[in-house]
């Protein structure tokens, strides 16, 4: 069974439309699939029904930002009730903490010499919520710099103008909304935010003590050495294991639809919880 439970819209960072990411997951032989757009759940809107065919099971899902020791890290709702008043608060709450980001943002550009940069990242993100990629194609667009790498390692990235974190609901009170939603936690891409092996072992840990049950062992393309120590880790402690291309766009093969993201075999898939 092929199954990616991460994926991301243009109702957030990803560049397709539900609809049309929906029927390049079915041209690609998806079996089980995930829209996980950041604090938003705006994607399912524009599908009516969460459609399910006896080709391609869509499993309601949502990526909550979240902090933990000053570190961002994103926590996967899969599984939740879309209807739900933990669901509707929760992303209630991130998109007007990612409206205030984006505010911070532009104004810290501001300050670095970047006016009225707002409007242009708003204009990029459309009907999508605001983010540090969305302000990063307008400095592009600007020829302020002259890739989106670019505009990260002199003004978006870590420790530079456009770096604000601290919106965000915490990461226990994420969790908590999952479960009360019906959903299962999930600890996003473990391997992706900078942390040391025994740091990262130390945030699985506390994730899960407060409530998390699952642990996304593969992030698209990913060194099978690191999946097998997070196979480990999430055997140890009793966790769930996900799987996930982290999909934003076509013509990105290390995070592409319908990959090859099987676990080991030692490990617990999350869907079989649901």
């Amino acid at each position: 069974m092929i199954v990616d439970l991460h994926t991301h819209t243009n109702r957030s960072d990803g560049t397709l439309p539900p609809v049309e990411l929906l029927q390049h997951a079915a041209a690609a032989g998806i079996e089980l699939l995930s829209i996980t757009d950041h604090d938003t759940i705006a994607a399912y809107r524009d599908i009516e029904l969460v459609p399910t065919t006896k080709a391609l099971t869509v499993i309601p899902g949502v990526e909550f930002s979240t902090e933990w020791q000053r570190t961002g890290v994103h926590i996967l709702g899969l599984n939740v009730d879309l209807s739900s008043d933990a669901i509707r608060t929760s992303t209630v709450f991130q998109i007007d903490a990612r409206k205030q980001r984006a505010a911070r943002i532009a104004e810290r550009l501001d300050r670095a010499g970047i006016a009225d940069t707002l409007a242009g990242a708003a204009a990029i993100a459309k009907w999508g919520a605001i983010g540090r990629p969305h302000f990063a194609q307008h400095l592009v667009e600007r020829g302020v710099v002259k890739t989106l790498a670019e505009a990260f390692r002199k003004y978006l990235g870590a420790g530079k103008a456009g770096d604000v974190k601290q919106h965000w609901a915490s990461f226990d009170q994420i969790i908590e909304w999952i479960r009360d939603s019906g959903g299962t936690p999930v600890l996003a891409h473990p391997g992706k935010y900078g942390l040391t092996r025994s740091k990262r072992n130390a945030l699985i840990k506390d994730f899960q003590r407060s409530g998390g049950q699952g642990l996304e062992l593969i992030s698209g393309q990913q060194d099978p050495m690191l999946t097998e120590s997070l196979a480990t880790t999430a055997e140890n402690l009793g966790l769930y294991a996900s799987v996930g291309s982290d999909f934003h766009q076509l013509g990105q093969p290390w995070a592409r639809l319908g990959m090859h993201l099987g676990l080991p075999k030692a490990c617990r898939p999350v869907w079989e919880c649901w």
